[in-house]
């Protein structure tokens, strides 16, 4: 693996911290690269304020490390991050040296993750049937199902009913690297042309590199070895 020549910050989906990556981190380090984790406020189970935590706050945390470690960075989002991470380039593309989405993408104007989410709820982790209903659990042994479990967080309910605002074009500008992972990247792209919702702003995207990882939903678990290759090569 060759020595990344930006920063890597990191940052899981719904329901993690900066414990999800233990793996990809470990391979990262194997290869000198300068890698930090970061748990979203809202995610970490010691905060008494948890619950009520916002996209806005989350977005000023990613912006500090981001800056604290040495913009500009590979910034690299997995799942649900994609929202306060679109927040993020749009405020500051000039921080992020390359976008790296994994099996995820960057979010458009206006988008609500759950419209409607009810005031004062949040949302705990599914049962694993009906998560798998809703993104693929391929490659996950029992043992990681139940890490997966054991120290998932319950999604604060402001982050999922705020409606994300962006105004800055320039976000789109970000060289990108696409890792699809349960989605192939020629079906992802055909969605995006085709306007589908959850994949319209990819298409927006100037400067995008699209990568097949075949796995289910959460790589860092099921392929990290390969994941971490990916990213390293990305910040390289």
């Amino acid at each position: 693996m060759n020595t990344p020549k930006s920063p890597i910050v990191l940052i899981a989906g719904h329901w993690l911290g900066a414990w999800a990556w233990d793996d990809v981190l470990e391979h990262l380090a194997a290869g000198n690269a300068q890698a930090t984790a970061l748990t979203l406020p809202g995610l970490d189970p010691e905060d008494p304020a948890r619950a009520t935590r916002t996209l806005e706050e989350q977005a000023a945390a990613i912006t500090d490390v981001v800056t604290r470690v040495g913009a500009p960075v590979t910034l690299v989002a997995h799942s649900g991050a994609n929202f306060p991470v679109s927040l993020v380039l749009d405020r500051h593309p000039e921080l992020i040296r390359r976008m790296v989405w994994v099996d995820s993408g960057p979010v458009g104007p206006g988008s609500v993750f759950l419209p409607g989410f009810p005031e004062d709820a949040e949302l705990p982790l599914p049962d694993f049937e009906s998560l798998g209903q809703q993104a693929s659990l391929e490659g996950l042994s029992e043992a990681v199902l139940d890490r997966f479990r054991t120290r998932a967080v319950p999604e604060p309910g402001p982050v999922l009913r705020e409606p994300l605002e962006l105004t800055n074009d320039a976000r789109r500008n970000v060289p990108t690297t696409l890792v699809c992972c349960s989605i192939p990247g020629a079906q992802m792209l055909e969605l995006a042309r085709s306007g589908h919702p959850m994949f319209a702003e990819t298409s927006e995207l100037t400067d995008v590199e699209v990568l097949d990882l075949p796995t289910g939903h959460w790589p860092m678990w099921s392929r990290s070895a390969d994941l971490a290759e990916v990213i390293a090569a990305a910040a390289g």
